[in-house]
């Protein structure tokens, strides 16, 4: 019997456990009642009290079903974008020869180094000057909680490696049945790197879905709140109920293990895909 294979296997599964246990443990803190201590010690982590209660009375506390449908918006539409622009602008760094191309490429690269939190302030007052706030209206306060994720630099080198998997003959045979550069994007490489794709709308979603800092910077009227500043709401000054905290966390956490389940199949596929040596 090798040892080295059982260690590993151990390793693996004590990491899983441990990343998989807070999430049970919200799961647990949301199932108990009231008349049962949450911060017990020793915890309980079978609740004693068992109660579906705190899922039904967090959508009676707060208007779950609007930050429900506001997160969704904002999420589908930063995934479309960012599908749809990181692809555009991957296109001619893999596939294109122009002056300066190394150049633009390793500074869209750069920007990965640099936090969202320092260039929040001049991307909130760009968003102050076009009035994309939704005091406006909720056309603008979608737009401000869009745009500013609307193509990031991972997704451009992600779809960039993608694109330099595809062998040139591909497109030499479109050009010879008389597509364009459009056509020939559209309908020739998009259509080969759609497990790619699949992996850049779940990084996406997920990044999108649990956003807080920014929706919480720009957002002032509550109708307007998407699921992560509006569970906020459940925390008072003085008190928290935090079993309906839990409880709204959970449900909230749902859409995005549905849609990464939903597209699980190409997770590897683009995973593989996106390593190619550029």
């Amino acid at each position: 019997m090798k040892i080295k294979p059982v260690l590993s296997h151990i390793l693996l599964i004590t990491v899983s456990i441990l990343s998989v246990f807070p999430f049970l443990w919200l799961i647990s803190t949301s199932l108990k009642g009231g008349a049962e201590n949450i911060f017990a010690y020793p915890p309980n982590f079978i609740p004693q009290d068992f109660t579906l209660e705190n899922y039904t009375g967090v959508w009676a506390k707060v208007d779950f079903l609007k930050y429900f449908f506001n997160s969704a918006v904002v999420a589908f539409f930063t995934v479309i974008l960012n599908l749809l622009f990181s692809s555009m602008a991957a296109y001619p760094l893999a596939r294109m020869e122009f002056k300066g191309k190394r150049i633009a490429f390793f500074a869209i690269l750069a920007t990965i180094m640099i936090p969202f939190q320092a260039v929040m302030l001049p991307v909130y007052l760009i968003i102050l000057n076009l009035n994309l706030i939704d005091t406006a209206g909720p056309i603008q306060g979608y737009l401000g909680l869009i745009l500013p994720f609307a193509v990031s630099a991972f997704g451009i080198f992600l779809m960039r490696q993608a694109f330099l998997s595809i062998p040139k003959e591909m497109e030499e045979a479109a050009i010879i049945d008389g597509c364009n550069s459009i056509q020939i994007f559209f309908k020739v490489l998009l259509p080969m790197v759609k497990p790619t794709l699949a992996i850049l709308a779940i990084f996406t979603f997920i990044g999108s879905w649990g956003e807080f800092l920014w929706p919480s910077i720009v957002l002032s009227e509550e109708k307007m709140f998407t699921l992560p500043v509006g569970i906020n709401n459940l925390q008072g000054i003085f008190s928290s109920n935090w079993r309906y905290i839990a409880a709204g966390s959970v449900i909230s956490i749902i859409p995005i293990i549905v849609f990464f389940l939903s597209l699980q199949r190409y997770f590897i596929t683009g995973q593989n895909e996106g390593a190619v040596k550029g």
